[in-house]
């Protein structure tokens, strides 16, 4: 379980993403079930981010998952919605249906119900990739009520863009 110092605000993390992207010449996609479009609305906050933001796809349920991003229904049979599988899955299909160079997915059990023993409430997987490269992927158990868990999964969602940027010249 990590617990983040949360010291920035979303929308600085957004502002320095966005500077970022426009720095390298990207344009961002995102995929997202548990926090409902929360990453797009954070980025579509800072002024200017039409200039790095492409789209945003939400898909809570698993028929968008697959209609929207082409997630195969035997991979959601076999692993289940809040998995590695999926969320890769989700930023592959992500990429082939924008203009992004870049995507970010997030797939996970917000609460208050819906947890398991296998994946607790407050369990989210992320994906971050780019065409021709190796998808990151990891996850968290976030601490918390429904926001709460929502909240932190926008804050590592952002903060793992920065850091999958770094690593490019």
């Amino acid at each position: 379980m990590i617990d983040r110092i949360e010291d920035e605000s979303l929308e600085s993390i957004a502002a320095r993403l966005g500077e970022r992207m426009l720095q390298l010449g990207l344009r961002l996609t995102t995929a997202e079930s548990c926090t409902g479009g929360w990453v797009a609305k954070t980025v579509t906050d800072i002024a200017g981010s039409s200039a790095w933001f492409d789209r945003g796809f939400v898909t809570y349920s698993n028929a968008a998952k697959q209609e929207m991003l082409g997630v195969a229904s035997e991979t959601l049979d076999a692993h289940g919605a809040v998995s590695e599988p999926v969320a890769k899955e989700m930023v592959a299909g992500a990429l082939a249906r924008s203009q992004a160079d870049t995507a970010v997915a997030i797939t996970g059990i917000a609460g208050p119900g819906g947890g398991s023993v296998d994946k607790p409430v407050g369990t989210v997987w992320f994906a971050w990739g780019m065409p021709g490269q190796q998808v990151l992927t990891g996850c968290d158990r976030f601490d918390g009520d429904r926001d709460r868990v929502r909240q932190q999964a926008v804050r590592v969602a952002l903060e793992g863009l920065l850091e999958h940027l770094r690593a490019r010249v």
